[in-house]
């Protein structure tokens, strides 16, 4: 059988597959994780120390001696996705109550659902995404997406807005592996090339510990409001990177839009964001289940609203190609004496 391959197929499977096994767990055999004890306990509750890892790793994954064009790239997008959360978060934070909306269609959003779904890139589907339809440079801005991943912008966004307060050991705590990751994997490309081979195969393993935190009953009641939570991370992250991507990184648009998605990552954000905040701890298993389900539904729209957006793009070109062709046509001999 080829697992893999079929895993691969499901958008963000790699990471949602496990997270549902783990919420099947969870849901038919809570206490599974208790029984068995051990190691297979280690696996049920062991978010924290998997992902503490996992930051770890992709820390070490990023290359400071990138191209100046990948930076300035990687640079835009990066600063517009984390403002453009940030705006939404304040925004969210005066019509959100702090503990999230408690009935209606929209029961369980909650404004920590809202920055975790938004501040963080999808970095392998943006990578994909721009190596089919863009530039070598643009595939390559993904290397300082890694800075959104954790916990750290979403903490940075939520502080910023009002809507929680974290002690400053907090933050440290929250960046420090990522940080001396980074470090190591700068010092040596040896150690950057190691640790870069354990960041994909960690995410099934974080996503079964995710997993075992969620009751399938919540997933089931947030389908509609993680659907319209992805649409809306495409529509109110897409534009704003767009333009940046037009105005200022001198793209044509399609990396923006490539950006405008959901990490599978960042379904992890609420969880640990939880264990810093214990008031936040009600709201996780909601959040994180739109958050998941924002990751699949960016991962599905985001590759067609991108070729449409390059085929768009590049059938104006050639319109506009034309006129000129036809201007610059060289003048025969009847033509000059009529």
């Amino acid at each position: 059988m080829k697992l893999k391959k079929a895993i691969d197929r499901i958008p963000g499977g790699l990471m949602l597959v496990p997270l549902l096994l783990g919420a099947c767990v969870h849901t038919f055999a809570p206490g599974a994780g208790k029984y068995f004890g051990s190691f297979t306990n280690g696996l049920i509750a062991g978010t924290v120390p998997i992902l503490a890892v996992w930051f770890f790793c992709m820390g070490a994954t990023i290359n400071l001696r990138a191209t100046g064009t990948v930076l300035r790239k990687s640079g835009t997008l990066l600063v517009t996705k984390m403002a453009v959360a940030w705006i939404a978060t304040l925004i969210a934070s005066h019509f959100i109550p702090v503990d999230g909306i408690k009935a209606g269609l929209f029961a369980g959003l909650s404004v920590l659902a809202i920055t975790t779904s938004m501040d963080m890139t999808n970095g392998g589907l943006y990578a994909a995404v721009m190596q089919q339809y863009g530039s070598k440079e643009e595939a390559g801005a993904f290397v300082l997406m890694s800075v959104e991943s954790g916990p750290l912008v979403s903490m940075i966004i939520l502080g910023a807005a009002g809507v929680a307060f974290f002690e400053p050991r907090l933050f440290v705590g929250a960046v420090l592996p990522f940080l001396i990751g980074f470090t190591l994997g700068n010092i040596d490309s040896d150690l950057r090339e190691f640790f870069g081979r354990c960041v994909h195969p960690l995410i099934p393993f974080f996503g079964f510990a995710l997993g075992n935190g969620i009751d399938l009953n919540v997933i089931v009641k947030s389908g509609i409001p993680g659907v319209v939570l992805g649409l809306a991370v495409i529509v109110v992250t897409g534009i704003p990177l767009i333009l940046a991507d037009r105005w200022i990184a001198g793209g044509n648009g399609a990396a923006g839009l490539a950006a405008s998605s959901t990490a599978g990552a960042a379904v992890a954000n609420p969880a640990i964001i939880g264990e810093m905040i214990p008031s936040f701890k009600p709201l996780v298993p909601a959040a994180t289940a739109m958050v998941a389900t924002s990751c699949l539904v960016t991962a599905i729209l985001v590759p067609i609203l991108t070729a449409l957006w390059v085929r768009r793009h590049n059938a104006r070109d050639v319109l506009r190609e034309e006129p000129a062709g036809v201007a610059a046509a060289p003048l025969n001999e009847r033509d000059v004496h009529v």
